[in-house]
């Protein structure tokens, strides 16, 4: 069955949407309310760009949300519960973001451009509106805004090469969610070393979306010896990689989760004086293990890929959920992600997914898949 997705003036357009849509895009998906390409026609050969060579993404509906002003790093801290007092200038970092509750609503790198200036590159949500609203009910000096900043990555073990080639041989020493602000021929950007990947690659904050197809060209020049062609975030290698995904693995309405359950309690500081949204119910969930944990599972029989979580069994009693699943040229089975009671053990036999009345097993597998 073929479907099409309507373009129309309720759903934004990136700064990229002409050069896509010139270069073979085939499909689209929407997030934060933003056209997304989901494939250029040749999801297999996207695949192998982004494990053996270097891929370019559209991914500006990776939305920035800024905190500007006097209160901005205050503002900044009281979003998410990780301590973020020793971040500098110039360094992004991976924040959870929970609800008065401990639910998680988001999970967006954080990037400080200045002691006063925040960027939070959010995943699919209207954090911008839960900021704003804080800011406000506080009273504090931040003016909470939406910049004209339009992401663009460059992924795969190849992507140090073509980034090095338009910025300079100094980008293969930056670590990991280090970036600056820079310009490449006179276009604004901030070039970050960060993406949704565990390939390794760049992303490039445009500062001005009238300059989209020039930056767009630009890359895809500098990237033609090495092979570099249009694709999307991959969830085959994000599910090979052990990558979270914000509205697939957790999300705030259903199948939600606290930051214990995913993983993050590491991020989660209870014990220096920060104040953050939810710190009461976290310090209560945290005072017990968690009741569920995050599963990597293989699944038997090719289930068909459904587009949303399904209950995962066990010995036909709900256990938990399969967020996610695909098939792995890698790996060469079926793999998904998903979350399941914990206080059934690793190994546990009688776990199985169902769909249109079909049973399909599944066993429990060590993350990552592929290192």
């Amino acid at each position: 069955m073929t479907f099409s997705i309507g373009i129309g003036p309720n759903i934004r357009k990136s700064a990229y949407f002409d050069a896509t849509v010139r270069d073979g895009v085939r499909s689209f998906s929407v997030y934060n309310h933003m056209y997304i390409p989901a494939h250029f026609g040749d999801p297999d050969g996207e695949y192998d760009r982004l494990i053996n060579g270097v891929a370019m993404w559209d991914v500006a509906a990776q939305r920035q949300v800024q905190l500007a002003g006097r209160d901005a790093g205050r503002l900044a801290q009281y979003l998410t519960p990780r301590n973020l007092t020793k971040t500098k200038v110039g360094q992004g970092r991976y924040v959870p973001l929970c609800d008065h509750d401990g639910w998680l609503i988001n999970d967006p790198v954080l990037l400080k451009l200045a002691d006063d200036r925040f960027w939070l590159s959010v995943a699919d949500s209207d954090i911008h509106l839960w900021a704003a609203a804080l800011g406000r009910e506080k009273g504090w000096d931040v003016a909470v805004t939406e910049p004209d900043v339009s992401p663009l990555a460059i992924q795969g073990p190849k992507a140090v090469d073509v980034v090095a080639r338009l910025f300079g041989d100094a980008v293969r020493e930056y670590r990991y969610f280090a970036f600056e602000e820079t310009a490449l021929d006179g276009i604004p950007l901030v070039l970050a070393r960060s993406g949704w990947s565990k390939q390794g690659g760049y992303e490039l904050y445009l500062q001005d979306q009238s300059r989209g197809s020039e930056l767009w060209d630009k890359v895809k020049e500098a990237g033609a010896d090495f092979g570099i062609g249009p694709g999307a975030p991959n969830d085959v290698e994000r599910l090979e990689s052990g990558l979270i995904s914000y509205g697939a693995d957790m999300r705030w309405q259903t199948y939600r989760t606290t930051p214990f359950e995913m993983g993050f309690g590491g991020l989660v500081d209870l014990e220096s004086d920060i104040d953050f949204v939810g710190r009461s119910a976290l310090t209560k969930i945290a005072a017990t293990p968690p009741s569920r944990r995050q599963i990597r599972v293989v699944i038997t029989g090719n289930p068909p890929l459904v587009g949303h979580p399904v209950a995962l069994l066990h010995n036909g009693t709900e256990a938990g959920f399969v967020s996610e699943w695909a098939f792995s040229k890698r790996v060469g089975q079926t793999i998904g992600v998903g979350i399941i009671q914990a206080d059934l053990p690793k190994g546990s036999e009688g776990l199985s997914i169902q769909i249109n009345d079909q049973s399909y097993a599944v066993q429990e597998h060590d993350a990552p898949f592929v290192s």
